[in-house]
């Protein structure tokens, strides 16, 4: 089998359950497993890029796209153990394995969101008026003040990945994320998904106006 050097590359490749990397978001790794320390080493002395894969559980394989990783910052403790902060960088799909040991490598290929002519800001303006609603309510709850993170980015495809790496418990939910190549797609989803939780928080809100009134009579 042969492919184009310019749109592929081997990748030393690291499958991690129930984790899902997004470009341009942080991942901080501990690295403590033989093989994956070899890796570490081993990237530290290139490019410094590995690909993240999400461990299929159900199937017990990994998935067959990802995000590439780009250490920023390590630092080596004992044992040889490493703690490493990473950097999503460009999706990609894995088209083979080349090796399996000892650990995994993937001739992979980089994929994008196919361009659109369609003007995506109402959108992401829509996304970020639920977001902040699902702040407001969740600080109401917690009777504690949240303040929205700084790094919320305004551009529809950066806001698309922030809000995906911002879904806490719902890895399966990200990776569908993940493979979307449609950034109006991917905020759809994300309007659907905030809409949902922006509603089951104002019921809880309600309940628990309804609590509190009855408490003072």
């Amino acid at each position: 089998m042969t492919f184009s050097s310019i749109a592929v590359r081997e990748l030393p490749l690291f499958p991690l359950p129930g984790v899902v990397l997004f470009p341009g978001r942080p991942l901080p790794l501990h690295i403590f497993e033989y093989r994956y320390r070899i890796m570490m080493n081993t990237i530290l002395e290139s490019d410094r890029r590995f690909g993240i894969l999400m461990w299929d559980q159900e199937k017990n394989q990994p998935s067959n796209i990802g995000c590439c990783a780009e250490i920023v910052q390590f630092q080596r403790l004992p044992d040889d153990r490493m703690k490493v902060l990473t950097l999503g960088q460009q999706r990609f799909r894995v088209l083979e394995y080349t090796r399996e040991k000892p650990y995994r490598v993937g001739l992979v290929e980089w994929i994008e969101d196919k361009p659109t002519s369609q003007d995506l800001r109402p959108l992401g303006k829509e996304v970020d008026t639920l977001l902040n609603d699902v702040v407001r309510l969740s600080s109401k709850l917690m009777d504690q003040d949240i303040e929205m993170p700084d790094d919320v980015p305004e551009l529809p495809l950066e806001l698309s990945y922030w809000i995906a790496s911002n879904l806490h418990g719902v890895p399966e939910e990200q990776q569908a994320l993940l493979e979307m190549q449609n950034t109006e797609e991917r905020l759809q989803r994300e309007v659907e998904i905030l809409g949902s939780t922006r509603s089951h928080l104002a019921a809880k809100s309600v309940l628990k106006d309804t609590l509190t009134d009855v408490d003072l009579d």
